[in-house]
């Protein structure tokens, strides 16, 4: 029997999950892409609710449906009874409830909005103008522009026009359509903000990166799901503490 008495110990992670499906698989996958590991039994443990019955975010925020908010505080609720330590969310658009979950929480909740704004200022620490790639309700509900005003930067978000291509794209991406089309038309979004002056995008919807890799773009590309994957193995590993956090209303 292996003497696990000496191993470090380490946080368990909860995800919000679901929303959709195809996104939190990518997030558990860059998740385990992140995780240095000598063998199987040093990767993190994950509890993952993956629930695609989430009401929809954007209709919710375009107030005609109901709020997703009860679901996903009951959600986060059973991760934390369920062990985890700290919670984080596979969704952009869904912070926009992040007062209800944190309301439901006797642990901490990561922002990937909020961590999303601090890698741009790591890695981008002169830029400006940072273009983001996000619903419709996420830009409503200012989540990013929020999150770049606190660190001294402009969001630039989409046109009008750009933003009801982009919505049509992401609803294909969850019904799983990831085609040569659909990569096109997130390259030209992507294209159309570095022309309106973004020194760099952050994809801000956890579709995006299915369709569109940090290469693909015409300025350099933040992957807010693969920074906040890299963000909680720090976190669990315990190399970092856990950030506290403002709750925002909206």
């Amino acid at each position: 029997m292996s003497d696990t008495s000496c191993r470090p110990r380490e946080l368990v992670v909860g995800v919000l999950g679901g929303m959709g499906p195809q996104a939190t698989a990518d997030f558990l996958q860059k998740l385990i892409a992140a995780t240095s590991v000598e063998c199987e039994q040093e990767h993190l443990r994950i509890l993952i609710d993956c629930n695609p019955k989430v009401p929809d975010r954007n209709v919710a925020l375009a107030g005609t449906g109901p709020s997703p908010g009860p679901a996903l505080a009951g959600m986060a609720a059973g991760l934390v009874r369920s062990g985890a330590d700290f919670v984080v969310m596979a969704c952009n658009t869904a912070h926009a409830y992040e007062a209800d979950i944190r309301t439901a929480l006797t642990v901490p909740f990561v922002s990937m909005v909020e961590e999303a704004g601090d890698a741009c200022n790591r890695r981008w620490p002169t830029a400006k103008r940072i273009g983001v790639l996000a619903t419709r309700g996420c830009v409503d509900a200012q989540l990013y522009q929020r999150a770049f005003a606190a660190r001294g930067r402009e969001a630039l978000v989409l046109a009008p026009a750009c933003q009801t291509t982009f919505m049509q794209l992401i609803y294909r991406i969850k019904r799983g359509e990831v085609s040569d089309e659909v990569r096109a038309g997130m390259r030209a979004l992507a294209t159309s903000l570095a022309d309106a002056g973004a020194e760099a995008i952050v994809s801000g919807c956890t579709e995006v990166p299915l369709a569109l890799s940090e290469h693909d773009a015409p300025c350099p590309v933040l992957d807010a799901t693969s920074n906040l994957a890299q963000r909680c193995v720090r976190y669990a590993r315990l190399a970092e503490a856990l950030p506290v956090l403002p709750i925002h209303s909206h």
